[in-house]
């Protein structure tokens, strides 16, 4: 075979491909599809410098990584607005028609899957990465090439961010579960986490047994020249990618309404899991003028489908222990089918809820689930009972420890902070940015971790050492080096940090951060008395606070003993604007709002995160969403970044 010949055989697989994967209309029998195939592989095995950007052997996989990189997109990817009801898409829509006058909106149905963004320059795909926290996500591309319906070249050089949702179609969710019990795995919970959990894979040869698709939905950085956004998504199909279903342009609620109606009566015939409609408005120039909040884009809101109401029966309670010992009661219940997810289990938040529902074992009741809602028990149906029906009592003793159990009514916790139910959760708090940040021990990491007996508590994080690493799995020598040197790095961090990542219940980093100035180290001692008299603590949170050092006072004076931290000095604020004042911070600033508050403490303003009546100024930066709004609302007075430093 020449090189044109193998090229000629590339562009007619591709089309194969495409007619099979995308257009679900196969032009070629399965044996067709092998020959070629096999034939396209045997040149490429022999001419190595040969082969194809493009060619449909390099999806596969077979890329084996040791762990993700983080990667930047150039435009952010946001959260959405949901509403539920008529009457809330009503005031989404009067609020777009208040700002930008009347408009079109271009409708198409909501996937619910793991959210994906592919920048594609000069015709090919470069990059592709997870939503992750909007600004950063995890690079994935190895396992994204091998999704039959993400194109790895277009017909268009621009640099350009394509957005949409990987998801798996029902079937294949079931084959796959199927499949993990068979190799005592544990199934998926659902076929959102089954996506997710498949582009997470170092091995991208085990993504590319996984049939995924690819939707697209939007568009990031692009030079586009479109009017509407609509225009600009059939450009995108027209380049290759899998159109929705179905969408439609829209020019009233009411044909909104209808199209989301005829959206549910097609739930069950689309391939895949659905969870309400994307409504956004199509033209371009109206989206810019609406702008952003902090949170998601004003010109576009999910109208999640109703929620799915089922009967079952409740067998048990079991008691869960959190990260900060609280207790939280959980109903099992006769295993039921929502929406394509078995159900076995629903939260039932604390035992005053159990008393208020009347709720007793036996009880036959109706659970909810609403998209990403977790199932909960709205009704007991008390007219079912039978007289085997057993009461719920409220517990005294940890189920995990045995120690005894603090209870302050709505609450019931332990305070052993070695339990081992809290010791998973509470290193994980400790570890997470905003308390120590300690990078690279993520959630998964410390299960393992603690799975192995490398560490028991958050003291062991401190005798860990590289030989009890070695051999772990994604352990490498510069991954151990890196992990090692972060938690050492968290040694004379500030004290305030230290309380607040202890993970004491009622107690944040603003009650931390008072606690530590107010009495440095000397806090293990504190009583209620002295802690009420601080601006900001009351009664529950002394509370929480003094029990906590009582029940834990040996592991906190080791681990103060370790960490050394450094104990904030007390300053007396200077007289400022700010001083004694109540200031809440929104918006992009030109630094970290971190910093901006931090400044404000230091001068004796009290930061809060939440509007109130009682609120003295909101200082607000860019794209001030609803905070600012609220506070235009309630009369409080706001300032811009500028106008801040102005007053100072």
């Amino acid at each position: 075979m020449i090189k044109q010949e193998y090229t000629k055989k590339i562009k007619q697989l591709k089309k194969w491909a495409y007619a099979y994967y995308v257009e679900d209309n196969p032009i070629a029998t399965d044996e067709e599809y092998d020959r070629l195939y096999h034939e396209v592989l045997e040149y490429e095995k022999a001419n190595p410098n040969d082969i194809a950007e493009d060619s449909p052997t390099k999806r596969v996989g077979g890329v084996v990584r040791d762990e993700f990189n983080k990667a930047k997109h150039i435009k952010r990817m946001w959260s959405m607005e949901d509403v539920f009801t008529t009457d809330e898409l009503r005031e989404w829509v009067d609020r777009v028609v208040k700002n930008v006058g009347e408009v079109e909106f271009f409708c198409e149905p909501k996937f619910d899957g793991a959210s994906m963004n592919l920048l594609y320059e000069n015709g090919k795909l470069i990059k592709a990465i997870t939503r992750g926290d909007g600004v950063v996500g995890e690079e994935v591309t190895d396992n994204v090439k091998t999704i039959r319906s993400v194109p790895l070249s277009i017909d268009y050089n621009e640099l350009i961010e394509i957005r949409g949702e990987v998801v798996i179609p029902k079937d294949d969710f079931e084959l796959i579960n199927q499949e993990r019990l068979k190799n005592g795995e544990t199934p998926f919970a659902n076929p959102r986490n089954a996506s997710a959990g498949s582009l997470r894979q170092l091995d991208s040869s085990i993504t590319a047994k996984r049939r995924l698709v690819f939707y697209p939905w939007g568009l990031g950085e692009n030079s586009l020249k479109y009017k509407k956004l609509s225009e600009k998504m059939d450009f995108i199909y027209s380049l290759g990618f899998l159109e929705p279903p179905y969408s439609k342009e829209c020019q009233s609620i009411d044909e909104i309404e209808e199209f989301y109606q005829f959206i549910i009566s097609k739930r069950d015939e689309i391939a895949v899991m659905m969870d309400g409609l994307v409504v956004k408005v199509d033209d371009i120039v109206k989206e810019e003028q609406l702008g952003y909040t902090v949170k998601y884009p004003k010109w576009m809101c999910a109208y999640k489908f109703p929620a799915v109401e089922k009967v079952t029966k409740v067998n048990d309670i079991t008691l869960q222990v959190g990260r900060t010992g609280v207790i939280t009661p959980v109903a099992e219940v006769e295993p039921i089918d929502i929406e394509g997810a078995i159900i076995s289990r629903a939260t039932l938040h604390n035992f005053d809820e159990i008393e208020r529902k009347g709720l007793m074992i036996g009880d036959s009741v109706i659970i909810i689930r609403s998209g990403d809602v977790i199932p909960k028990i709205t009704k007991v149906l008390t007219d079912r009972r039978d007289g085997t029906q057993k009461p719920i009592y409220r517990p005294t003793k940890c189920p995990t420890c045995g120690s005894e159990l603090l209870d302050e009514g709505t609450l019931i916790k332990c305070q052993n902070m070695d339990c081992p139910d809290r010791v998973v959760n509470s290193i994980i708090h400790f570890a997470k940015k905003g308390c120590m940040n300690i990078d690279g021990l993520g959630s998964k990491i410390v299960e393992l971790l603690v799975k192995e007996g490398k560490i028991r508590d958050i003291l062991g994080l401190y005798e860990l050492k590289a030989e009890d690493l070695e051999g772990l799995e994604g352990f490498k020598e510069k991954r151990i080096k890196k992990l090692l040197d972060a938690i050492s790095a968290t040694k004379g961090a500030e004290l305030s940090k230290v309380i607040n990542a202890m993970g004491i219940e009622h107690i944040g980093a603003v009650a931390s951060r008072a606690i530590a100035l107010e009495f440095g180290l000397e806090c293990v001692d504190v009583s209620e008395e002295d802690l009420v008299a601080i601006d900001g603590i009351g009664v529950e949170m002394a509370n929480s606070f003094v029990e906590f050092m009582r029940v834990n006072r040996e592991f906190v004076l080791k681990l103060f003993e370790i960490i050394k931290p450094t104990v904030e000095k007390k300053v007396e604020a200077i007289e400022n604007p700010f001083k004694d004042k109540t200031v809440v911070l929104t918006g992009i600033m030109s630094v970290s709002r971190s910093v901006v508050k931090s400044m404000l403490e230091k001068l004796g303003a009290k930061v809060s995160s939440s509007v109130s009546k009682k609120t003295d100024y909101l200082i607000y930066g860019a794209d001030a969403g609803s905070k600012y709004d609220k506070a235009i609302k309630l009369g409080v007075k706001t300032l811009t970044e500028d106008e801040m430093r102005e007053l100072l």
